[in-house]
């Protein structure tokens, strides 16, 4: 902060005690200590008071962009869907023999391997038995 050499200091040393003396010098010295202590201090205390507001604006700076940007895709969607709605539906527009499904819906498959699964446990019920035995 300051360019204060040896030779600064010295002079400042010397005219110091000229001025007060050997006996206040060595009390106002440490006066000047605590002093110089206690606004270093003060100073440290708001830069990090300064910092930490710079980060929260920078924080809410963030979010608010965010937000933003969480509005336009909701919105965007919003739009979608609205286009959508308001669309004929595709199903209503294609032919009756169109609709014919070449696989059976998703439902049907589950309880089918559900049944099959079923099936397969009624039919060895002892099959639990055997594993555990041959783990053993």
């Amino acid at each position: 902060m300051f360019d204060i050499g040896f030779l600064e200091l010295l002079i400042i040393g010397v005219v110091g005690l000229l001025v007060l003396g050997p006996e206040r010098l060595p009390k106002a010295a440490r006066t000047l200590g605590l002093w110089i202590g206690k606004i270093k201090r003060t100073v440290s205390g708001m830069q990090r008071e300064i910092s930490a507001q710079l980060e929260a604006e920078e924080l809410r700076q963030k979010l608010d962009e965010q937000q933003k940007k969480l509005d336009e895709g909701v919105n965007r969607v919003k739009r979608d869907v609205e286009g959508l709605a308001d669309t004929p539906s595709r199903d209503a527009a294609k032919p009756a023999a169109e609709e014919a499904p070449s696989s059976p819906p998703p439902e049907q498959r589950l309880d089918d391997a559900l049944a099959r699964a079923r099936e397969t446990t009624a039919d060895e019920p002892d099959a639990d038995a055997h594993k555990d035995s041959a783990a053993r």
